[in-house]
């Protein structure tokens, strides 16, 4: 017999004759004192995010793409980057592809070996979306994929998230329930309130010591 069995029956037999506890566990608890109606969870998120120093900007699902060239632009930010193989991804190309001023884009399509120097020395902001938000704690919910890997949205020193108001929760066990994470647990669920900062060093509050150093949130009312 391994140790590995040896512990396993070990813990099995300490079980004989026990009686299981009842699940006391009461939802209200983790969902009453957080509760934001529909109407009130955009305004809930915004106050929250914006006292981390997250910008935020109101817009629809027309005019996202120009309010993205222009903040890009405003910020005199020489490229972005952007997976061009979502939805999101082909609406920022499209838009760009009308609009030459534009700073540059660069596309995330291929493995990280083949560009880490690129992608992390000249890349000064990246694009992605988001899979909502919760209103209670003030946080967005990333869930890194194939085409919009972990690093967009860590390495870039300014990144750029997009959010549906549709999809704005009232807390995280809301969105448990409602995405169904016991069911398809996301392998690498991000909760992002705000740009990254530290104050480990001489307790001064710095900005991008392990990821962004600003955040920019655009929300879709309509979406």
């Amino acid at each position: 017999m391994s140790a590995r069995e040896n512990i396993l029956n070990k813990l099995r037999n300490s079980l004989t004759g026990a009686t299981p506890i009842a699940d006391t566990f009461d939802e209200d608890l983790v969902t009453t004192p957080w509760s934001y109606a529909p109407e009130l969870r955009i305004a809930q998120l915004r106050r929250l995010m914006e006292a981390v120093h997250t910008e935020i900007h109101l817009s629809t699902q027309n005019a996202w793409p120009e309010l993205l060239g222009k903040l890009v632009s405003d910020r005199q930010l020489p490229s972005l980057l952007i997976a061009p193989g979502t939805p999101h991804g082909r609406r920022v190309s499209e838009h760009w592809s009308i609009h030459p001023e534009l700073p540059l884009l660069k596309a995330y399509d291929r493995p990280i070996e083949e560009w880490k120097t690129e992608l992390f020395d000249d890349t000064p902001a990246s694009f992605t979306t988001t899979l909502g938000a919760i209103a209670a704690t003030g946080s967005l919910i990333l869930w890194p994929t194939r085409e919009e890997p972990r690093l967009m949205s860590l390495v870039p020193p300014v990144h750029f998230a997009l959010l549906k108001a549709s999809e704005i929760y009232e807390n995280f066990y809301q969105v448990q329930q409602k995405q169904q994470w016991a069911v398809d647990m996301p392998t690498n669920a991000l909760l992002v309130s705000g740009p990254s900062k530290t104050a480990d060093i001489e307790q001064i509050l710095a900005y991008g010591a392990h990821g962004p150093k600003d955040l920019v949130v655009l929300i879709l009312e309509d979406a």
